[in-house]
């Protein structure tokens, strides 16, 4: 036999493997885990905020018009960070906004910065 012989036995058998292991694969029975259209986890049992916030992400942009998602969300920071329900404050810190730039040097250093100092020729 020669090189060229040999191949195409190879390669007949290597497709009669590959047939051979397709029909396998469907002949045996459809596993119900690889459906689509299964519910997803029970939500029996769990804290009543994941349901919430569960739910709340699903709701996409309506989320953070919701009430009671923002009033989930709050409490889901209260418990992250660990504040007590009499500690924490009932509205977010507003912070003052910034002061506009000067439009006559935007990029300038502030007058009190003093200029770095050249040395000159010694």
């Amino acid at each position: 036999m020669n090189g060229k012989t040999l191949a195409r036995i190879g390669a007949i058998a290597v497709v009669a493997l590959a047939i051979v292991a397709a029909v396998i694969d469907m002949s045996r029975p459809d596993d119900d885990q690889d459906d689509v259209a299964m519910p997803g986890p029970a939500v029996i049992g769990r804290d009543p905020l994941d349901a919430e916030l569960a739910r709340c992400g699903g709701l996409g942009e309506a989320g953070p018009r919701d009430p009671s998602c923002l009033k989930a969300w709050a409490e889901n920071r209260r418990r992250f960070l660990g504040q007590s329900t009499s500690g924490a404050p009932s509205a977010p810190a507003s912070f003052p906004a910034p002061a506009p730039l000067s439009s006559s040097a935007p990029f300038d250093a502030p007058a009190s910065v003093p200029a770095p100092a050249v040395n000159g020729g010694r």
